[in-house]
């Protein structure tokens, strides 16, 4: 995949550029470090260099003039592309960064092609921009979350399928 040079303005704090690219295993200690800051149950080091190793995955970052802003990791099962991760750095949220990189994971994946994910019920914000993007809600996984015992919402892009 090509580098893709988006500019987003968001507010309140302005644009952003990022440049979108692939993932690679020397992001990974910045990838670490922006999980832990977002996620009350992080994934570990293994989970990541695991979703890297695949061939078939979509794994971004998204880097702007100080470095890595976020990252988005998703895999391919079967005829099903599965949004697994994507995260922000905190202090670089709500500019649009998120949105680039799942608008390129679809450029990478096919628009045409189904994807689904999982989102925390209390996540609105995310909920709002995966709406955004064409997602809609198809159920929820009871107690899906360890750290906390919440649901998730279950969306999908495309037609829904059994996964």
């Amino acid at each position: 995949m090509a580098a893709i040079d988006v500019t987003k303005v968001s507010e309140p704090d302005g644009p952003e550029a990022v440049r979108i690219r692939r993932l690679t295993y020397g992001d990974v200690p910045g990838v670490l470090s922006i999980e832990r800051r977002s996620f009350p149950a992080p994934w570990s080091l293994a989970m990541f260099v695991l979703e890297l190793s695949k061939p078939s995955g979509i794994c971004l970052a998204a880097v702007g003039e100080d470095g890595l802003a976020g990252f988005l990791i998703c895999s391919r099962y079967a005829d099903v592309w599965h949004l697994m991760n994507v995260a922000v750095d905190p202090d670089r949220r709500r500019r649009g960064i998120a949105e680039s990189l799942i608008e390129a994971m679809l450029d990478e994946g096919a628009r045409d092609a189904r994807y689904t994910l999982e989102v925390r019920v209390s996540n609105f914000g995310a909920i709002a921009m995966y709406e955004r993007l064409g997602f809609r809600r198809a159920g929820r996984r009871r107690r899906y979350y360890s750290d906390n015992g919440e649901d998730a919402l279950i969306m999908w892009l495309g037609e829904p399928g059994i996964f």
